[in-house]
């Protein structure tokens, strides 16, 4: 069955950095668009996503230039590298695989909290 494990979250400090991944399993990986959501104060919302083949990535102006969403096929694993954090970050990380009609599998998340 398809499964999807994030992890690399944690307690960041303002301005620090943090590495996602999300290790996928049960189907072909490198098969499928793929995107991070995130589940904060002000609900849930899609921050990025990447092509199957890594070719083209989109971000959400929150995050664009600070964060980079990037993909190990050989490896099934989805990464999100997170730089100059900032307290409104703090949310549960989601990966999420992309089907034809939108979001169809979810991981259970990682928890980021930026704090001083």
């Amino acid at each position: 069955q398809v499964q999807l494990e994030e992890s690399g979250g944690g307690l960041a400090q303002p301005g620090g950095s943090l590495r996602l991944s999300c290790a996928a399993s049960g189907f072909t990986f490198s098969s499928y668009a793929m995107s991070w959501a995130r589940k904060g104060s002000d609900g849930l919302e899609w921050i990025c996503g990447i092509y199957s083949d890594g070719s083209e990535t989109r971000y959400e102006d929150s995050v664009k230039g600070r964060f980079t969403i990037s993909r190990d096929n050989a490896k099934n694993t989805l990464y999100l590298q997170m730089n100059s954090l900032k307290p409104e970050d703090t949310a549960l990380y989601y990966c999420a695989r992309v089907a034809f009609a939108g979001m169809d599998y979810w991981g259970k998340g990682t928890l980021v909290s930026v704090s001083s």
